[in-house]
Parts: C-alpha cells; structure tokens; sequence
C-alpha cells in the first residue's frame, strides 16, 4: 500500500471529492475507474487535469479520486477544486499560481430553493384577474 502524500477536499454545487496524492507516473483514478471513463466528455476530463497542467506536475503523481453528490459537471468542478487544495498542501509555492487562474476559489452558486405557492425557485402560476 502507498503512503498518501498530500489530500485535498473539493466542493461544488453538492459535489463533494476527497483528493489522494500517491507517488506515481500520472494515473487518476474516479470511483475506481479511470479518468478518462468516468468523464467521458473530453472537456470534463481537461477540466479536471488544469491544476495539475498550471502547477507542471502532470505524470509525477497518481490520484485518487472519491466524489460523490451532484451531477457529472458538479463533480468535474469538485475535482479540480479539490486537487488544487492537494497541491497547495503538496507545494506551498503553488499557491500564486493556482489563485492566478482562479483554481482555490470555491464556486459558492448552488441552486436557488423551491417556494411554496410558486411553480419553481422563481416562476409563479399564472396570474387571473378574472
């Protein structure tokens, strides 16, 4: 078993993933599967890999992903967020970097509640004077 060098915890919308640094050659794994499979959208997985692109450190650790919650663009968000924590915990000198392309900044918009008497957060029934 390999010792864990760094874990960083990422949140977005109600995604939440705990990031595992392993010493490695730049495998990540999701949930148990690869990368690459679980974000089957190429955009998602590039997302994903930006801290790692920013930092150079891309094919010298191996991740451990569990993220849980959301939906698959949620998660994708979490991922990012939670390994850019890693990093920082890793590196202290990957901070600047990091902040610069707006990677340790937690995206706090959630969706807006459901009220009662309306038909959605905001839309109401119609209106009938008559």
């Amino acid at each position: 078993m390999s010792i864990n060098l760094a874990c960083g915890t990422g949140r977005r919308k109600t995604s939440v993933a705990r990031v595992y640094f392993r010493e490695g050659s730049g495998v990540i794994t999701v949930n148990g599967r690869k990368a690459d499979e679980y974000f089957d959208v190429s955009s998602k997985l590039d997302f994903v890999k930006k801290p790692l692109q920013v930092c150079d450190a891309e094919g010298k650790y191996d991740l451990l992903i569990n993220v849980k919650g959301g939906g698959i663009n949620g998660q994708a968000g979490a991922c990012a967020h939670g390994i850019a924590r890693a990093l920082v915990e890793l590196d202290e000198n990957n901070r600047p970097t990091l902040r610069k392309n707006g990677l340790l900044t937690r995206d706090s918009r959630m969706v807006e509640r459901k009220k009662y008497g309306q038909k959605k957060a905001r839309r109401r029934f119609q209106f009938s004077k008559r």
